[in-house]
């Protein structure tokens, strides 16, 4: 946006568009992380019940923490 775009936007909507995209980040990477909580805790349980091994775990943790590092990267 230029400087009258941004102008025209805060005073329209009273807040800069800046806090607008950090506000859509923030909750972007809070589902990324409830997800991921979600994906690691779903592949302990089924670890624990006998279901899965290790190496399961193991490899949906890390899946999971390499999708929040590569939207990390990308929304920050």
């Amino acid at each position: 946006m230029n400087a009258t775009q941004q102008a025209v936007f805060q005073s329209a909507a009273g807040i800069s568009p800046n806090a607008v995209l950090i506000g859509i980040a923030s909750m972007v990477m809070v589902l990324i992380f409830v997800w991921a909580l979600w994906v690691t805790f779903g592949t302990f349980r089924a670890w624990q019940e006998g279901s899965a091994s290790l190496f399961d775990l193991a490899w949906g943790a890390l899946r999971a923490s390499i999708v929040v590092m590569v939207l990390g990267f990308y929304l920050r």
